[in-house]
């Protein structure tokens, strides 16, 4: 039997000077060696050499297109635009994986999978046409098709199908975590709109009075404007004038006191002048 020797960790206890404390000891043990995973080797030499394929199915599709777009661009925007034919349909192809488990998202992927490669191929073709020679388009756009294809058989060997009733499972907590993630992502959003708001929106120091509550000069009470004086005596004063309503008083303590009084203050105070007045 194959073996192996393997490095591991324990604590101990190691006592100094009469002080004992627990210290980290590495030790090494003899283990069973595993029999080579031989499916396991197998699969990914498959998808090394089909991610190879795909990317020779790049340089292929993208130096042909690259080659009948430098009749109408530059050769660095034609070669450009060219590798976006290829990119295309692979990138679906990620996206339809990454969305293997929601049949519905998968099956729209798969869709304009199929079509941007179609593009890609008629491209080639054309390509091969105007280079009076159709038969090597053809063979050029086959590359193509066969990268696909063999890229569709990886991930397929790869993904792990559920049961019906474990894939709706799924898709129901996948749901029920998008819309918390989207939720809590608008809420950060409306938080730093309120922030911005409150900070370049600057109060009105002494904002008017609405129409309906404007005094005759005859009834208002004459309040004194002369300070300084404290937040308390300035409630005090203003309710010995007749005057109780809270926002007058917080104008008045604000003008008369501290132009910075917190408004709860303002009105606690203002409670307490009323019981005791």
């Amino acid at each position: 039997m194959r073996t192996r020797t393997e490095t591991r960790t324990r604590q101990v206890t190691h006592t100094v000077d009469g002080e004992t404390e627990l210290i980290d000891e590495q030790y090494d043990v003899t283990v069973p060696r595993p029999p080579r995973d031989w499916d396991s080797i197998a699969l990914a030499a498959v998808t090394g050499s089909t991610a190879a394929i795909v990317l020779a199915s790049i340089g292929w599709s993208t130096t042909g297109i690259g080659d009948l777009l430098t009749r109408i661009a530059p050769s660095g925007a034609a070669y450009s635009a060219a590798a976006v034919f290829d990119l295309l349909w692979i990138n679906c192809m990620i996206l339809e994986w990454l969305a293997r488990y929601d049949p519905h998202r998968a099956a729209t992927f798969r869709r304009a999978g199929h079509v941007a490669l179609a593009i890609a191929m008629a491209a080639v073709c054309l390509h091969g046409y105007l280079a009076d020679s159709i038969e090597v388009g053809l063979v050029a756009a086959a590359v193509s098709a066969l990268a696909k294809g063999g890229w569709t058989l990886v991930l397929r060997e790869h993904a792990r199908p559920l049961d019906p009733r474990t894939q709706a499972w799924l898709l129901r907590r996948q749901a029920r975590i998008g819309a918390r993630l989207a939720l809590s992502a608008q809420l950060r959003r409306l938080a730093a709109v309120e922030a911005r708001a409150a900070v370049r929106t600057t109060p009105d120091a002494d904002p008017e009075p609405p129409a309906d509550q404007l005094e005759t000069p005859e009834s208002a009470p004459q309040l004194p404007t002369s300070g300084p004086m404290t937040m308390a005596d300035a409630v005090r004063t203003a309710v010995s004038c007749g005057i109780t309503e809270p926002d007058a008083v917080v104008r008045y303590v604000r003008k008369v006191a501290d132009a910075n009084a917190k408004e709860d203050s303002i009105l606690r105070t203002l409670r307490m002048a009323r019981r005791t007045a």
